[in-house]
């Protein structure tokens, strides 16, 4: 059986960003994991340290601009004085952008995979619809869900032989690819799928392709990818995000 990585759970847990279903399914987890209990505690005091850390900061360098200006036999109009609060505040502002950033730990292509990555999920066998009309397709999901990429690769290769218009058939051969460390050969695919703007499966092979371009080394592709996704409506948004405040 496959052990969940638990690490983006708990981020979205402490974020307060799952949805009530996830988060039933989580809180579950919890009751049933001693370990799993620590590690999210230890993450939250983790956090409030640094934003303490961060509070103390703030207030050190505030302290020090007031008794700067509170120099003995000086004078300072009114708007002088508001002026100077509010370039207190600006310095505050900036100090905490500068703790957030220098607090901040880059992370390995394997740690962004670790706690941001999920594989691709489908149906199974298959789609009632696909069973009926071609049964490569449902032999190449049974082996996709079995985790024998190499034989789903095969047989989704074979679906596209025949049809090599079926966008479902070519997004999974390009999914089935990525796990098996193909990149090369999985971004083909996912390009294919970009390509023919009007499919289902648009926002996926977006986000996988800006996978591949993390796997083989492509940071500034990668970069713009994840940066696109950010920007867009895609369900992957947020973690385009995220891993863009991450990356190396």
């Amino acid at each position: 059986m496959k052990t969940i990585d638990f690490s983006y759970f708990i981020e979205r847990y402490n974020l307060d960003e799952m949805n009530e279903p996830e988060k039933a399914w989580f809180e579950k987890e919890l009751n049933n994991n001693n370990d799993l209990r620590k590690e999210v505690q230890l993450r939250k005091k983790t956090d409030k340290i640094l934003e303490q850390q961060a509070v103390m900061q703030l207030r050190t360098k505030l302290a020090s601009i007031e008794r700067a200006r509170a120099v003995p036999g000086t004078s300072r109009k009114p708007v002088k004085h508001v002026t100077m609060k509010y370039a207190a505040v600006f310095a505050g502002l900036i100090l905490i952008g500068s703790l957030i950033i220098l607090t901040r730990k880059s992370l390995t292509v394997e740690e962004i995979f670790g706690k941001f990555y999920t594989s691709y999920e489908t149906s199974a066998p298959a789609r009632s619809f696909q069973a009926e009309i071609n049964p490569d397709y449902t032999r190449a999901i049974e082996y996709y869900n079995v985790h024998d990429y190499r034989s789903a690769a095969m047989y989704f290769s074979k679906v596209i032989g025949r049809d090599p218009r079926d966008i479902e058939a070519t997004m999974m051969l390009g999914v089935s690819n990525f796990e098996r460390n193909n990149y090369p050969e999985a971004e083909k695919s996912f390009r294919k799928v970009t390509a023919t703007s009007d499919n289902m499966y648009l926002e996926d092979a977006e986000w996988y392709l800006a996978l591949c371009y993390l796997r083989t080394d492509e940071t500034a592709k990668a970069v713009d990818q994840f940066t696109s996704i950010q920007k867009s409506t895609s369900i992957y948004s947020k973690k385009a995000g995220k891993i863009l405040r991450n990356i190396k």
